[in-house]
């Protein structure tokens, strides 16, 4: 209601209120605004103080029945009290100490590890026990039972990215129980998925039916690396093979369908040659990005940050980022990009000083 507005209309919409009822021209711009105005802000979280916090939690915090997982959820500060990085994505730091296991239990939210530091636990997806070492991208899609089982004397630290959010808004979880311990506690340098799967443009005739998720459970670290390494030399020699200039990239991808690894996230790993600057670019959708290796700067909505080793950092929907990298910068990237391609929502504006911006 309004000031000056007539009793009748001032009865009309005390009647909507009363049956439920809002009219859409008093909540147009709201609903429809001329470009998105995420409640979600750009953050940082610095892996120096996370990490200490999540040892002081392994000291205090069993892992078991009930909390199922000591994992510490990055909160957004624009969406207080969700545990949600973004409004579709959930990140998190999981801390497992020496000799632990966390049971088994599925869910139907994709999940997925990926390793800063660290070495010596398996994670047993459906049975299978995949190692997980520093840079490996390790992946859990959903309704696949899982655990983990750290077998050294020192603990281990890992982001977990999931779709919860996503999951949640649209009612779509389910959750179930396992056993109480890995249901295989073996601890082979390489899981069934990579031996039958991990072969460069190799299919295996027993795997030509497409799956939803990639059928591999872990992406190591020496076949990013590589990959990365040979795009920038390809770029020093000539050969065009990078994004763009100094920017070498890759994704993650399912291949059974060339398509991305899960139905709902898309997995990269960036790297920044020592000097280079990205154009500022807005997008459609919630990244997150944690830094590998080397330093730089994410300026995100105008606001300059400087990050090292371990820090993670979110990208909401259309605000303006770059990255600048002070010397080899290597970024692990995860997104929503895969529900806003098939929603048809995605869009990318760049904003360039010594050319008119454009946008696709």
């Amino acid at each position: 209601m309004a000031q000056g507005d007539s009793p009748e209309l001032t009865r009309l919409y005390e009647d909507f209120e009363a049956e439920n009822l809002i009219p859409l021209w008093t909540r147009i711009d709201d609903l429809m605004p001329t470009h998105p105005r995420p409640a979600a802000v750009a953050h940082v979280w610095r892996w120096s103080t996370l990490h200490p916090l999540a040892r002081r939690a392994g000291d205090l915090v069993p892992v078991g029945r009930g909390g199922e997982r000591r994992a510490i959820a990055l909160a957004n500060p624009g969406l207080p009290g969700r545990p949600y990085i973004s409004p579709t994505l959930w990140a998190a730091i999981q801390y497992l100490g020496p000799k632990e296991a966390a049971p088994e239990h599925r869910h139907a939210q994709n999940a997925f590890r990926f390793v800063v530091e660290g070495e010596g636990v398996w994670t047993v997806v459906d049975g299978d026990p995949v190692r997980m070492s520093r840079g490996d991208f390790l992946l859990t899609p959903g309704w696949r039972f899982h655990g983990h089982h750290n077998e050294t004397d020192r603990p281990m630290a890992w982001i977990d990215g999931l779709d919860i959010p996503l999951t949640h808004y649209v009612d779509a979880g389910f959750f179930e129980f396992g056993s109480e311990r890995v249901t295989d506690r073996a601890t082979p340098d390489f899981s069934r998925s990579e031996r039958l799967w991990c072969h460069p443009g190799l299919r295996p005739l027993s795997g030509l039916r497409d799956t939803v998720s990639s059928p591999i459970g872990a992406y190591r670290w020496e076949h990013t690396d590589a990959a990365l390494t040979q795009q920038l030399l390809l770029e020093e020699e000539g050969h065009p093979a990078t994004v763009e200039q100094g920017h070498a990239a890759v994704r993650y991808t399912n291949p059974t369908t060339g398509g991305d690894v899960m139905p709902t996230i898309r997995a990269e790993f960036h790297r920044l040659r020592a000097g280079t600057e990205l154009p500022v670019r807005r997008e459609v959708g919630s990244s997150v990005f944690q830094v590998f290796e080397g330093s730089g700067r994410a300026v995100l909505n105008g606001q300059e940050h400087q990050l090292t080793k371990g820090d993670l950092f979110v990208v909401p929907s259309w605000v303006s980022w770059t990255l600048r990298a002070d010397e080899q910068f290597d970024l692990f990237r995860f997104s929503d990009a895969p529900v806003m391609e098939r929603l048809h929502f995605d869009r990318t504006h760049f904003e360039r000083t010594h050319s008119e911006g454009d946008q696709r």
